[in-house]
C-alpha cells in the first residue's frame, strides 16, 4: 500500500512539473505565487513535501487545470488536455 501511495504521490508531483514547464513558468515564479521559497517549491514537485488540499488548489489555480487533472492523468495525457483546452477556446475567440 506504501509503495502505491509513493507512486501516486510522484505521480502528482511530476504532472505539476510537466504543467509548469508546458507554460514556461519557473519554480521561482509559482513559488512567489505560493508564498513560498523556490526551495519549499521544489520539494512539492520532487515529492518530498506533502501537498495539502488547499496547497493543491493553489497549485491548480495558478496552472489553469482542474484539480482532478493533477491527480489522475499521465504526464503526456494531461498536456494534451491541456492543448486541447487552448485550441478550442483560442478557435471560440
Amino acid at each position: 500500500m506504501e509503495d502505491v501511495l509513493a507512486l501516486k504521490t510522484k505521480n502528482v508531483a511530476g504532472n505539476i512539473r510537466k504543467i509548469r514547464e508546458y507554460r514556461d513558468y519557473t519554480q521561482d515564479y509559482l513559488a512567489a505565487k505560493l508564498k513560498i521559497s523556490q526551495n519549499a517549491y521544489s520539494k512539492i514537485e520532487l515529492g518530498y513535501s506533502k501537498l495539502t488540499i488547499d496547497r493543491l488548489f493553489q497549485i491548480a489555480a495558478i496552472l489553469e487545470v482542474e484539480v482532478p487533472h493533477l491527480l489522475t492523468l499521465n504526464h503526456s495525457d494531461l498536456i494534451k488536455i491541456i492543448a486541447d483546452d487552448e485550441n478550442r477556446a483560442a478557435t471560440a475567440s
